[in-house]
């Protein structure tokens, strides 16, 4: 925008309303459209830039006033176009404010000396008393912090990925806070070191200090009444509100935290509901939800995860209640690696009467239960594949991906059957066999690591093991077909082991290339980086299908695929699919004779069930 000098009658205009000027030399105007009359009791400070005013600003539904400043002090401030500022307490210092705002009974707004709007904050996630793991800046996405995270103790790479991040905070950092176009700032009682995008609304916030807030005009976020927020970065479509206390956190996209839940040195990824309890030290990947008073989430990863109250640890041997956030579809880690909780795809689900156990030896066996008689602990193997839950967890949780299109910077792959959980039902149907062939197939019950799984459990998860092998073989082939896949792969990236990066299922030669190549500078940029990620992400299916082909080799005993072996692939797939559905039927009325769900809710969920042979063909 161009600027001019105040005229000698813009000035009399500006006295003759009691307004100041430190020097009215230093207050440069918008070279068209300016409107010296819309400015009542100001004092101006420092170096002043004032834009256009020249349209109505909605003050609330229905209320418009004109746009001006009002009641306020200014110093080393620029203003854009048609904003109204009014009834500010104290002062405006040091800041950058964009078009069309409106910023009305606030107590302090400022920029000091070394802000840095809680970019580069390192925090410790995990490890409550540990050395920081996790650098934050804007652009952060899970699987960045995944990656940092899990690769700490590699000393060249942090060190890379520090430098990364700092040269990116230098590129992008302003220098004095800014307030992007169309924000609300209102009943607000301090602001400092702060930048506020677009479209953002703050409303009755107590304070934000050292924060960057990602708004855009399809992903806006709302900061609401006794927030105070410090040394944090909170991104696209969030809401934060009623008496949030947050400090060096990072809030991902369209995540929700409310209800005075308190958090500190934590992460919260893409979806993420938090209320009422408390994070410390918390790795929240994608839809992970805490909504307990009692709820302490503490030094562990987290992803699809439902904190229950107290004892109450996800309450999901739920079936068909409307009212449900999920179970752990991607499970919980500690800070030493080992899984806690894992119901939905790759674990264990503690039933214990309200003790939360910790069975790190129950990893390699998928989707279980683990129930407590005294002193006895039984593993139930697979279970969970043939659940009300697990099926309506299957099909919710994309709809419950809230981000616009052009706001989704954590990458959530939605697949329950992968290589990354597949691999764990082969290992896990192995040790179950492996079991069975050692001890005989007469006994009474086997000892799997202390823990007690009786035979008929024993011969039920192989048999579900083997229902989701043959459903996931039989699924992939035909997308082969459909997106020009089939026959022999045309790439080995995807063999061995595939890993979880918070949302992201790649296969590990992929996550270590992308170590190595940070380490030797092929990717020099953070931009490089997320791309590689997206670039990984985009090639999920190639990747997968020669992981899933050498599997179909394997499980039939085959060279090629023939087009036999591909009608007994389909037959096999259309058999275990339709075996899949009549155990969940099963499970469904066992919990409708209970007497827990009403005869609509269950002859809606049976007829859904009964749509899935149109998944057949």
């Amino acid at each position: 925008m161009a600027y001019r000098a105040l005229t000698d009658e813009e000035i009399s205009i500006f006295e003759k309303n009691n307004c100041w000027a430190e020097d009215w030399t230093r207050v440069q105007v918008a070279e068209e459209g300016f409107q010296a009359k819309f400015f009542h009791r100001v004092l101006f400070y420092g170096d002043i830039r004032l834009g256009r005013f020249e349209k109505e600003v909605e003050v609330t539904k229905g209320f418009v006033k004109h746009s001006g400043i009002n009641d306020a002090t200014l110093r080393n401030v620029s203003v854009g176009d048609n904003c109204l500022i009014e009834k500010i307490g104290s002062y405006i210092n040091n800041y950058t404010i964009g078009n069309d705002c409106l910023i009305t009974n606030i107590s302090v707004m400022e920029t000091l000396e070394g802000a840095t709007y809680g970019q580069g904050n390192i925090v410790s996630v995990l490890n409550e008393v540990g050395d920081g793991n996790l650098m934050l800046f804007p652009e952060l996405n899970s699987q960045f912090a995944a990656f940092m995270v899990k690769y700490l103790r590699d000393k060249d790479l942090k060190n890379a990925i520090r430098r990364l991040v700092s040269e990116e905070i230098a590129r992008t950092m302003p220098e004095r806070g800014t307030i992007g176009n169309r924000v609300k700032i209102v009943n607000t009682k301090e602001i400092t070191n702060t930048i506020i995008q677009d479209e953002c609304e703050v409303s009755g916030a107590s304070r934000l200090s050292d924060c960057t807030i990602l708004s855009s005009e399809n992903s806006n976020v709302y900061i609401g009444t006794g927030v105070i927020c410090e040394n944090s970065i909170i991104s696209y479509g969030t809401s934060v509100i009623n008496s949030v206390k947050m400090q060096d956190c990072f809030v991902g996209e369209a995540c929700q935290i409310s209800n005075g839940f308190t958090a500190s040195q934590s992460v919260f990824f893409a979806n993420s509901f938090m209320a009422n309890g408390e994070a410390c030290a918390a790795f929240c990947g994608p839809f992970s939800a805490s909504h307990h008073k009692s709820s302490l989430i503490i030094g562990g990863m987290f992803s699809f995860y439902n904190a229950g109250s107290g004892t109450n640890f996800s309450n999901h041997a739920y079936k068909m209640g409307p009212m449900h956030w999920g179970t752990l579809e991607r499970g919980t880690k500690t800070a030493s690696g080992s899984y806690v909780l894992m119901p939905a795809t790759i674990g264990t689900f503690s039933v214990c009467f309200g003790k939360l156990m910790h069975h790190p030896n129950t990893q390699a066996l998928p989707f279980s239960y683990l129930i407590a008689y005294g002193e006895t602990m039984y593993l139930v193997p697979g279970r969970n594949i043939t659940t009300v839950g697990l099926y309506r967890d299957v099909k919710k949780w994309p709809k419950r991906d809230l981000r616009p299109q052009n706001s989704q910077k954590s990458i959530i792959n939605f697949d329950w059957l992968s290589p990354f959980s597949v691999g764990e039902v082969i290992r896990g149907k192995k040790i179950l066999e492996t079991l069975r062939q050692a001890s005989g197939a007469n006994v009474s019950s086997y000892i799997y690591h202390e823990y007690v799984i009786n035979a008929s459990s024993l011969n039920k998860g192989i048999k579900y093991y083997d229902i989701a092998l043959r459903i996931y073989m039989g699924a992939v082939l035909k997308r082969a077909h459909k997106w020009g896949f089939f026959g022999k792969p045309e790439t080995e990236i995807g063999l061995g082991k595939w890993n979880d990066l918070s949302g992201l299922l790649l296969p590990e030669s992929e996550e270590l290339r992308i170590l190595n190549d940070i380490k030797n500078g092929t990717l020099e940029t953070i931009q490089e980086v997320t791309d590689r990620f997206e670039e990984i992400n985009e090639n999920y299916r190639k990747y997968q299908w020669a992981w899933t082909y050498r599997l179909i080799l394997d499980y039939y005993g085959i060279k090629d695929i023939t087009p036999a072996d591909e009608e007994q692939i389909r037959k096999d797939y259309v058999e275990a699919r339709r075996a899949w559905i009549a155990e969940i039927k099963k499970d469904a009325k066992k919990e409708y004779d209970m007497g827990d769900v009403e005869e609509e809710v269950y002859t809606d969920f049976i007829n859904k069930l009964d749509q899935e042979t149109e998944y057949e063909e």
